[in-house]
């Protein structure tokens, strides 16, 4: 007889300031403090906690901090409680309010998380908003396996203890600085270097990166929206520099001029924005607009979404590789389960702690070392695997805690 689906309690909303070591400039900003949004749901059965991947402003994504908490507390969470709380006036299984049947997840995988696989169906009456649908599922995903006693890398199927890291590296004041910058994580093994590009910061440090290098050195460069069709001929350029993709380099609607800039160049081209399931994923990887995907759970609605993005793309032999979004510990272990499974062909910014934090919100993650230099180890424990501070969530709450329950 299987474990009866936990029934949701409270659901509590942690906002911190946590500071980075060092700031991170991509295309569209600069941080110094990643700000993020905690969700900590508390069933029956045990809790769970899952990030929410919104930044501070709107600018790499329509979502950000402050609308993503105000829809989990006005919305969102309010829906779930009504269907999985304590006075729900339905049952997993029966129709939500707009008619449907609850879906389970991907292949089996649903099946033994039926109150997981049921957020997305819940929460689909509001349009959007995927990142803090993602960050709920995330937590409820966590408390239910730590129920069940089963790890994240267990569900998803994952097939390796250990998964490569690369490093995602900021724009630079100047090339000699990105130069030290990225020598330093060579040093530490990182087995990827990617470097964030904007217009006029591109050919030049892009050179310079793959000659500090050398020419067997993992390089690749991401745009984040950053060009026009009118820059086809100089992206072609970095051709050159034998990378192994281009991430993102136009706007995430048009995927038309992916496509052609496909069609100029030998780089692959990479998309990550404009992916944001697995009807998208499969429409740009049909139309020939992208031969590599980024997958971001938080950017997909949860990670039940991208284990079918990821499906998808090993049925199409298309490489997939985890994206990251400077995730505290919290989101940091889930990304490191997902990158173990096998579709993962080329290494994520699923970097160490230190990368981004002094101190972590959980146990760092650290980078391996002898045979397993430039890897992280795949938590095994129940749910995520890590357990949050709670010193650090009061030495870094930035407002009080939000407590929705019904």
């Amino acid at each position: 007889m299987s474990d009866p689906t936990p029934t949701i309690e409270r659901i509590e909303l942690h906002r911190l300031d946590v500071p980075l070591v060092r700031p991170f400039e991509t295309s569209f900003g600069r941080e110094t403090v990643r700000e993020v949004l905690l969700v900590h749901v508390v069933t029956d059965a045990g809790d769970g906690w899952g990030e929410c991947v919104a930044g501070r402003d709107p600018f790499y994504s329509g979502e950000y901090v402050d609308g993503a908490a105000s829809v989990i507390e006005r919305y969102l969470g309010p829906a779930l409680l009504g269907r999985h709380g304590r006075h729900a006036a339905t049952h997993h299984g029966a129709p939500d309010a707009a008619g449907t049947t609850v879906a389970e997840g991907p292949g089996s995988r649903g099946a033994s998380v039926p109150l997981a696989a049921s957020v997305a169906s819940t929460l689909a009456f509001v349009a959007g908003h995927r990142m803090a649908k993602g960050a709920l599922e995330a937590a409820v995903l966590d408390a239910e396996l730590r129920a069940q006693g089963r790890s994240m890398g267990e569900l998803f199927g994952a097939e390796r203890e250990w998964v490569d890291c690369g490093v995602s590296v900021g724009i630079a004041p100047t090339v000699e600085e990105l130069l030290d910058e990225v020598a330093g994580y060579i040093e530490e093994g990182y087995r990827r270097i990617k470097l964030k590009i904007k217009p006029g910061w591109d050919l030049v440090p892009v050179g310079a990166v793959r000659e500090e290098i050398g020419p067997r050195g993992m390089l690749q460069v991401d745009a984040n929206t950053a060009y026009t069709a009118e820059d086809i001929p100089l992206l072609a350029r970095l051709d050159a520099f034998d990378l192994l993709l281009i991430e993102q380099p136009f706007a995430e609607e048009d995927i038309a001029t992916h496509v052609r800039l496909a069609e100029a160049c030998v780089t692959p081209v990479c998309l990550d924005e404009s992916i944001l399931d697995v009807t998208t994923a499969i429409d740009a990887i049909d139309r020939g607009a992208t031969s590599v995907v980024n997958i971001k759970p938080g950017r997909m609605g949860g990670y039940l979404e991208a284990l079918r993005v990821h499906d998808a793309c090993r049925e199409r032999d298309v490489p997939v590789w985890c994206g990251g979004m400077l995730e505290t510990g919290v989101g940091r272990a889930a990304n490191v389960a997902l990158a173990a499974l096998p579709g993962f062909t080329l290494p994520g910014d699923t970097s160490a702690s230190a990368r981004y934090f002094a101190e972590d919100l959980t146990e760092p993650f650290v980078l391996g070392e002898g045979e397993h230099r430039g890897q992280l180890r795949v938590p095994d424990a129940a749910g995520t695997g890590v357990t949050v501070r709670d010193d650090l969530l009061r030495d870094w709450a930035s407002s009080a805690r939000v407590v929705i329950s019904r």
